[in-house]
């Protein structure tokens, strides 16, 4: 009994090609997504009343936009080559 919180980042590699990776960086609370940022979409995207108000805090901050779009180079790209040898 309690309450659960999860934050879930991953990379989606959906070709050989460098282009085809998404990153994406979820939150949750109690087993629902409340939030999530995609790489393809830029931002972050709420899906509770909670989160689409974190959403739009967190879209007008450059900094933590340009820090989680930089995830994509830094974790994914750069891991790649592990994920494709596999």
């Amino acid at each position: 009994d309690g309450y659960f919180y999860h934050m879930m980042k991953q990379c989606r590699f959906s070709s050989k090609d460098l282009q085809g990776i998404e990153f994406i960086d979820s939150y949750v609370f109690n087993q629902a997504e409340y939030i999530r940022f995609n790489s393809t979409v830029g931002k972050f995207v709420g899906y509770t009343e909670h989160g689409v108000n974190n959403a739009e805090a967190w879209n007008s901050d450059a900094g933590i936009l340009a820090q989680e779009r930089g995830e994509l180079e830094r974790v994914c790209k750069q891991h790649a080559p592990i994920h494709y040898s596999a």
